[in-house]
């Protein structure tokens, strides 16, 4: 009696989606096969997967996404995902079996990745993975797939605690990690904090001011830059004919804690570094002419258009090796506009000085302007970022970071003659620790990784 479902789907791209799929429907009382091998990096097991689609498959499921074609190129389908949809639609001819073998879309990839996907049953996961697991099962019961009504202690469970999990387990391993922070070099010895009599006047020379980065809260401007300098005024940059109150601190006594000091003093001057430090992080970006939107948070993200980075690609470098990588910050977006990798920041104090950088998805109508209702924007967010895994994000921040150079270096001028050059790499960490990958590349699908991720 045929009552198993067959999960066919990439690996290792779409494990974590076919492992909850598996879990799901066990606990629903039906029967799910995974190649639990291939999940461990191994080789497939050809001879297990014929005889369970030949004799046993009630449905063969395949996750359904871009990434089961070579380098994501509609038409042509990875080696393992052809032959088990070939056998699939050879015995469902063969014992006229209805709806054999269903799609689960879970990108929104188009009906056609390849011959014949458009006639076949389709359940969209892209949205929402609880909803298309709902419509699966309805499907399920209408077309009299057996199920157990009780389920205890399923050998799966048991498989993926003492067997997945522990073959996953921490190891000796020389690993380095990247993390989010940008660290940020030296800065200048002396910070100085001017107070205008009003809002309006610290306004008006912050506005006017461009020469260096100047930060504001309030009435208060902040900068490395002695703004009340002759030399400044001679070059016209003075436009107020107020004289504001000039505070200056030494930078060191803003960054480290004393019991010399006063508490409460020291975080407001933190504060308005902070606030400096977010303006210089703004300069760079609209000096690469990006774009920017504002997030929920009302702190803006920046991201490429094609005028700040017309090709697309950026190519970067890891730390432990000088093999060269390309990624793409921004593309089509299933014909409803563009995606966009962007970048907000908050600059922090502890446990270093640095640009702490937080990723997102921006979508634009046509490259430029963003879409208007941020509802929409949000649920597109989540199913375009769903599959995007670590390595994808750390990709996409390294490619971002450099995409930031000016004639080879990240150079930011504070004042008249001190500028600080930015490090083309976030701050990483080497560790001799390090885990087993259940999700290790096979040989096949890295060398389809490498080309994809290489192609400019």
């Amino acid at each position: 009696m045929r009552q198993t479902l067959f999960i066919s789907h990439a690996t290792p791209e779409d494990n974590a989606f076919a492992i909850w799929l598996a879990s799901r429907l066990i606990a629903l009382g039906y029967q799910p096969w995974l190649d639990r091998n291939a999940l461990l990096g191994g080789e497939k097991t050809w001879e297990e997967i014929d005889r369970v689609i030949r004799h046993q498959a009630a449905k063969l499921l395949l996750v359904y996404s871009k990434r089961i074609c070579r380098n994501e190129a509609p038409g042509c389908l990875k080696d393992g995902i052809s032959k088990e949809l070939s056998l699939g639609e050879s015995i469902s001819k063969q014992g006229g079996l209805n709806d054999f073998t269903i799609l689960l879309n879970l990108d929104n990839s188009s009906y056609n990745l390849f011959i014949g996907a458009d006639r076949l049953h389709q359940i969209h996961f892209d949205d929402n993975w609880a909803e298309g697991l709902r419509q699966l099962t309805r499907k399920l019961q209408r077309d009299a797939v057996p199920r157990q009504e009780m389920v205890e202690a399923p050998e799966f469970a048991r498989w993926y605690e003492n067997d997945y999990i522990i073959k996953s387990g921490i190891i000796p391993k020389k690993e380095l990690f990247y993390t989010s922070l940008w660290q940020i070099p030296s800065l200048p010895e002396r910070f100085f904090l001017f107070q205008y009599s009003s809002e309006q006047a610290a306004r008006r020379v912050f506005d006017g001011f461009s020469m260096f980065p100047v930060g504001k809260i309030s009435n208060v401007l902040s900068s490395f830059s002695d703004l009340t300098k002759a030399g400044l005024e001679e070059k016209g940059l003075l436009i107020s004919p107020e004289l504001p109150k000039k505070f200056e601190i030494r930078t060191r006594d803003i960054l480290i804690e004393s019991i010399d000091r006063d508490r409460h003093e020291q975080r407001e001057a933190q504060n308005h570094l902070k606030t400096y430090l977010a303006r210089v992080f703004q300069l760079l970006a609209e000096g690469r002419r990006l774009g920017s939107y504002e997030m929920a948070s009302k702190r803006p993200a920046y991201y490429h258009t094609k005028l700040s980075l017309p090709r697309r690609r950026v190519t970067f470098v890891y730390a432990n090796r000088n093999e060269k990588r390309t990624k793409a910050l921004y593309g089509e977006y299933r014909g409803h506009g563009y995606w966009h990798y962007a970048i907000s920041c908050r600059p922090i104090i502890e446990p270093f000085l640095a640009f702490n950088l937080k990723p997102h998805i921006i979508f634009t109508e046509d490259g430029f302007s963003d879409w208007p209702d941020k509802a929409t924007m949000h649920r597109n967010r989540r199913a375009k970022g769903r599959m995007w895994f670590n390595k994808e994000w750390r990709d996409l921040q390294l490619a971002f970071i450099q995409s930031l150079k000016k004639d080879g270096l990240i150079r930011i001028a504070l004042n008249e003659s001190v500028s600080i050059t930015m490090k083309k790499l976030p701050f990483y960490i080497r560790s001799d620790f390090g885990y087993t990958d259940p999700q290790k590349l096979t040989y096949e699908d890295q060398y389809s990784f490498e080309e994809y991720d290489e192609k400019a």
